[in-house]
């Protein structure tokens, strides 16, 4: 991910793109000379909490390599920002055992760059228009093949190309004028969450080659989604057909670094059993390209799932505790460290990263973890 306001890109530190390299390398070395090592540790129960001690266990030889390359042996993917070099990086390198101790399996296309999600996660700041602003948008349904992980491919349905679609954003009492093209051999529309008059509701079919514009007042104040509502409903949204609509309340909320992330899944043999699951369309992207945020500073992170066939999802994240917001109300319901979330619910959740490092976040249903849903943040 590009910088997040108040990071230096050019600050070596950060975790990101910058160590690519050094970590491919590494990878290599470690492949070559250490066979059989990963295989052992996993025998013996070895978790990601115990990497220093997976290299210690099968002897110095294996220490010494990793000393030798990036100092004492430790959980130093932890240390986002030590001082005088860059931290010890495995995740995002190649689909290895050693990759696997930090995540999962499902690894994000290879040459994509740290850039590529920022118009899906990183909220467009409120422009502070007067309430009641007329906000045009214009959406073009169109199919697409894309790389959601390495080497695995999903036939999607997009608004303007991606899944999840573009983010909407207006203040409480705005007018939303967004006119729909459907440029595909399928009926489609689009329904937002929210309220708004029963015409504008989003579940007539827009023929192939038509277009359909909505008018809608934003409201109430929340987080919500918008999708396609065409039958069959769950193959319409399982191919990517939705996105993240955010409407503020004219008194603004604390600054605050804004993040998008919503939690989608992908059943690509049409079974009705997802076999990916991602954070704004790309599995394993933010293991590779971690969200940095300055320590210490508020982050609001806007929560949505848009699984379809499994029914709960949840949010997880290590080593800190957060405010939740339910579909982004203006006042906290709870403080935890998980916030479980049904099909189509969402939350803002709030919280500051006290300390430099890697604070992981990923659903506490692991087999969406070990299936793409895994990421940290980096506090530089």
């Amino acid at each position: 991910m590009t910088d997040v306001e108040g990071l230096d890109p050019s600050d070596p530190a950060a975790a990101g793109d910058g160590a690519d390299d050094d970590r491919r390398r590494f990878l290599q070395r470690a492949s070559r000379s250490t066979a059989g090592l990963f295989a052992a540790g996993f025998a013996g129960g070895l978790t990601a909490h115990g990497v220093g001690h997976a290299f210690a266990s099968e002897g110095t030889d294996h220490a010494a390599t990793y000393e030798s390359t990036h100092g004492p042996a430790g959980l130093r993917i932890y240390d986002a920002a030590a001082p005088g070099g860059s931290p010890f990086q495995i995740v995002g390198g190649a689909p290895t055992a050693a990759n696997a101790v930090y995540g999962h399996g499902a690894q994000s296309p290879m040459g994509v760059t740290a850039d590529h999600l920022d118009a899906l996660t990183i909220a467009p700041p409120r422009d502070g228009k007067a309430a009641g602003t007329l906000r045009e948008y214009a959406f073009d349904v169109i199919e697409r093949s894309v790389e959601i992980g390495a080497g695995i491919v999903a036939e999607q349905w997009t608004y303007n190309g991606s899944a999840p679609g573009p983010i909407i954003r207006a203040t409480v009492g705005d007018r939303l004028r967004i006119r729909v093209r459907n440029l595909t051999p399928h009926a489609h529309n689009l329904h937002l969450h929210g309220r708004h008059h029963v015409s504008m509701d989003g579940w007539e079919p827009i023929p192939p080659g038509s277009e359909f514009t909505y008018e809608v007042t934003a409201g109430p104040v929340g987080l919500f989604p918008y999708h396609c509502h065409t039958s069959p409903l769950a193959e319409h949204i399982g191919r990517g057909l939705y996105g993240a609509m955010i409407i503020d309340p004219v008194e603004p909320r604390e600054q605050a670094h804004e993040i998008v992330l919503l939690l989608s899944g992908w059943d690509l043999d049409g079974d009705g059993r997802n076999e990916y699951w991602t954070y704004n369309g790309m599995a394993g992207f933010f293991m590779r390209h971690p969200i940095k945020v300055p320590v210490g500073d508020l982050v609001r992170v806007h929560l949505l799932n848009m699984v379809e066939y499994d029914p709960l999802a949840s949010f997880h994240l290590h080593a800190e505790t957060f405010d939740v917001f339910r579909s982004g109300a203006t006042t906290p319901s709870e403080h935890t460290d998980t916030v479980t979330l049904s099909q189509g619910e969402r939350a803002i959740v709030e919280f500051r990263l006290p300390e430099p490092g890697r604070y992981m976040f990923h659903p506490h249903q692991h087999h969406m973890a070990d299936g793409g849903a895994m990421g940290w943040f980096a506090a530089v």
